[in-house]
């Protein structure tokens, strides 16, 4: 739940994975388990040993840990790097769920994409038309954003992750800590956008916004007449199996078997981590809540990419992007990041971090090889790209 933009401000929201927090990283503590020391995962099998060596690379640098699963044509690879609990030393553990952040952007724009496939909605119908009144005020006009801009971070709203009275509450220091269980209405993440002026008028740039998906949640509850949560279930949970994956509602935990979440909350105290597991989860909402694991992050973005969940008239519109702003590599389409590694290959998908963890899920093209990996700290961002590059784009072992 992040932008590019104010990412350094607001560490802790979700977001794209081009976005990096700008805090200080720490040692990990004595009691940590060896890097990739897992109670669940195997042997690393061969080729996948780059990634393995960037993920040990990004714990000796100071994240607790990471757990990653990556697919391809020789099967499944399962491993993990750090721990799962600073306090005990458990190492993390391939099954680990997780607060998936924005990644949740994908299952949201996939929902509507689908009620556009069956007549329910049409991607140039205006907010104003599904949401009568709603986006109003400071400049801001519904009648001139459609839910297409909102899909594609082109509706010029203002991110309400951006508005720094709010990140001060919810988002960081002392705020966070007293104010990480209450329930948070979508409504309340509106009001805070349209608090102030639009950035530009709809359709002239690309400005990531979470503002944007908390009004596709809306609409999708608006046009099929059911809850958000309950048509990301039954769209695309139930049909592809995903059972570890789920909308937390209201609900302050994460299902087990999990992993602790930490941060460093206050800039004053660099060397402060704070436990952050426990939090609502209506403070993402349909920006930023789904949980999940990498196996089930992997099996999701295969489907899409292989038109098991679109038809291909809205696969092709999914996956036309725009360019985002500085990041000439990666480009956004709906609800959709396209990366560009540094050996040429070209990957889908989608970056998300919560407070205390961040996630990344990307696939090639024809949805054959895939990379998911999360990690429980939500410092030394850019990290999780490089563990990308490094199973897309192995260098040889150092030598010795």
């Amino acid at each position: 739940m992040t932008t590019l933009r104010k990412t350094a401000r607001a560490a802790g929201a979700a977001g794209l994975a081009a976005a990096a927090l700008a805090v200080t990283a720490f040692t990990v503590p004595a009691m940590a388990a060896p890097a990739g020391a897992s109670s669940d995962t195997a042997p690393a099998r061969p080729g996948h040993e780059a990634t393995q060596r960037a993920m040990d690379a990004e714990v000796k640098r100071g994240t607790p840990g990471i757990t990653a699963q990556a697919r391809d044509t020789n099967g499944v690879w399962k491993s993990t790097s750090g721990v799962g609990n600073l306090t005990t030393g458990a190492p993390r553990g391939t099954n680990d769920r997780f607060r998936a952040g924005s990644i949740t952007k994908t299952f949201v724009a996939t929902v509507l994409l689908q009620m556009e496939a069956e007549g329910t909605l049409d991607l140039d119908d205006t907010v104003e038309h599904h949401l009568p009144g709603l986006v109003r005020g400071n400049g801001n006009d519904g009648d001139k954003i459609t839910v297409r801009h909102l899909l594609n971070h082109t509706s010029g709203l203002f991110d309400y992750l951006a508005d720094e009275e709010y990140v001060d509450t919810y988002m960081r220091g002392q705020g966070y800590l007293d104010h990480r269980y209450d329930t948070l209405p979508p409504r309340k993440h509106v009001k805070v956008a349209l608090s102030h002026a639009p950035l530009f008028e709809p359709g002239e740039q690309l400005s990531y916004s979470n503002t944007n998906y908390i009004l596709a949640g809306l609409i999708i509850e608006r046009a099929g007449g059911r809850t958000y949560e309950a048509e990301v279930r039954d769209r695309i949970i139930k049909p592809l199996g995903l059972k570890a994956t789920s909308n937390p509602g209201n609900s302050i935990h994460i299902p087990r078997p999990s992993s602790r979440s930490y941060s460093k909350l206050f800039a004053s105290a660099p060397e402060r981590i704070d436990d952050v597991t426990e939090m609502n989860g209506s403070q993402g909402w349909a920006d930023g809540d789904i949980i999940s694991t990498t196996g089930d992050l992997n099996r999701f973005y295969s489907a899409l990419l292989r038109g098991e969940l679109l038809p291909p008239q809205q696969l092709k519109a999914m996956k036309t992007t725009r360019s985002m702003p500085e990041t000439p590599d990666l480009s956004y389409g709906l609800g959709l990041t396209r990366f560009r590694t540094s050996c040429g290959t070209t990957l889908w998908g989608h970056g998300g971090a919560m407070v205390g963890s961040n996630s990344l899920a990307v696939t090639t093209e024809d949805g054959r090889h895939q990379l998911a990996l999360n990690r429980n700290g939500d410092w030394n961002a850019g990290s999780l790209r490089e563990i990308m590059e490094a199973e897309f784009c192995p260098a040889p072992p150092p030598s010795d």
